[in-house]
């Protein structure tokens, strides 16, 4: 990642809403998610985030797909997919626990217009909803 793909500047921004998908449809919502965009190498933006998560439920994801994918509905126009982001959350797989969850871009994210974001979202079926 070389370019400064990250369009806002330095600071902790809420997410309003945070869903890991999978290709075949399937989601669990993040909650209470943010993002941090912090200064990289070379003064180039970049971003990390948390939230908290059902491990379990992530588990059950991974358990038919190997990539999971991460829309992120900033609000407003600001909507975006992170393609396979690096994940990490806690060990509890008890299925009424809740665990912090970080993820990090493994490459820069994709804008989507409110439309696709929606149309996406619309074809979910959301575990813990």
């Amino acid at each position: 990642m070389t370019e400064n793909w990250v369009p806002f500047e330095e600071g902790e921004y809420i997410v309003v809403d945070a869903l890991l998908t999978t290709p075949d449809g399937m989601a669990v919502g993040v909650e209470k998610a943010y993002i941090e965009v912090y200064k990289g190498p070379k003064g180039l933006r970049r971003l990390r985030g948390s939230g908290v998560i059902r491990p379990a439920l992530m588990v059950e994801l991974h358990e038919e797909n190997e990539n999971l994918d991460l829309l992120l509905d900033l609000g407003g126009k600001y909507k975006y997919r992170l393609e396979n982001p690096a994940i990490h959350s806690g060990k509890v797989f008890a299925p009424d626990v809740n665990a912090l969850f970080q993820f990090y871009p493994s490459e820069p994210w994709e804008k989507l217009s409110e439309p696709e974001y929606d149309e996406l979202v619309g074809r979910l079926n959301v575990l813990n909803r």
